[in-house]
């Protein structure tokens, strides 16, 4: 099927992981041993682009689904959780008001539009690599790409990672990875040399904030890309914050979050600052983000305390 067909409607999307008996299954080495099914009502798209399988159905207990190579990217019923949280932990800590932020990845333009919500940033850039997204959300999902529309924000259709390798040094207040699982492509933005130049491209006092796997599945994995982290982010703050959304693996997952060179005293669980709620004309009311949520989303269950309390700055 070319990347602008659609599937037929009620037909099985073969290969994109829906089962004949009409349910979709996603399975992962990345969670050995268990899976999450949907029931799918309508299968709305169905394309491949240059770089992987895309697939909207309906589901009747969270409406549309976005697949990525047969991986769930959102859902209408849960997204907000998960695009709040990765959007206002970081931009509601700065010690200053964000002016200018940068969103990786992200092409559904969920985060892109909780990050419109703050009226003090001036420029707003997304770096997204596969064109198909962004038009896919358009059209399937219009109340979570309402953030496109808006004048302040400027889509790049390139590989996120040279994107910010060739951003001057000191150029972002806020820089937000909205990336897949460690495996493949996407491996890189867990690595080293993408932290560093994520720092680089910081102002003294940036943040970064990066989908940060779950503690459930993934304790190893968290631990060791915040003791790499702490590698990278010398004199600043390093952290591990959470949200709950039921149809990501094992119904939550986490952000790592990362000051560079924060002032004395400075707290990453202590908002400054409160989006507000109602946001641009036609947005849709906060969901999920409140000032008690954001405190709440450092204080880690008892083993994972244990299991991270190394890796982590020692304040929140």
């Amino acid at each position: 099927m070319a990347a602008n067909e659609k599937a037929q409607p009620g037909t099985a999307a073969e290969g994109m992981g829906v089962a004949k008996e009409g349910w979709f299954t996603e399975l992962s080495t990345m969670w050995p041993g268990q899976g999450l099914s949907l029931k799918v009502e309508e299968i709305l798209f169905q394309g491949r682009s240059k770089f992987q399988d895309v697939c909207v159905f309906l589901s009747p207990s969270f409406g549309k689904v976005l697949l990525l190579d047969g991986v769930i990217q959102c859902t209408e019923r849960d997204e907000f959780s998960y695009q709040e949280m990765i959007a206002h932990i970081p931009l509601c800590a700065l010690e200053s008001e964000p002016k200018k932020v940068l969103v990786v990845g992200g092409g559904d333009g969920g985060v892109l539009r909780e990050v419109a919500r703050h009226l003090s940033i001036e420029e707003i850039h997304l770096a997204e690599i596969d064109e198909m997204v962004p038009e896919t959300s358009k059209k399937f999902f219009p109340e979570m790409a309402l953030g496109f529309s808006d004048p302040r924000v400027k889509v790049h259709i390139t590989d996120g990672i040279k994107f910010v390798q060739e951003a001057p040094e000191g150029t972002y207040d806020a820089i937000i990875v909205d990336s897949s699982d460690p495996v493949g492509p996407a491996e890189v933005l867990f690595q080293k040399p993408f932290f560093e130049a994520m720092h680089r491209a910081l102002k003294p006092g940036g943040m970064v904030c990066t989908q940060g796997e779950s503690l459930w599945l993934h304790l190893d994995i968290i631990k060791s890309l915040a003791a790499m982290c702490h590698e990278v982010f010398v004199g600043g703050t390093v952290q591990y914050a959470y949200t709950t959304i039921p149809t990501y693996p094992s119904g939550q997952i986490g952000f790592m979050v990362c000051a560079k060179q924060t002032g004395k005293g400075f707290q990453m669980s202590s908002p400054r600052r409160t989006p507000p709620a109602e946001g641009p004309a036609g947005f849709p009311p906060l969901r999920y983000y409140t000032e008690q949520i954001h405190q709440a989303a450092f204080t880690l269950p008892r083993f994972a305390h244990e299991g991270l309390k190394d890796s982590l700055s020692s304040t929140l």
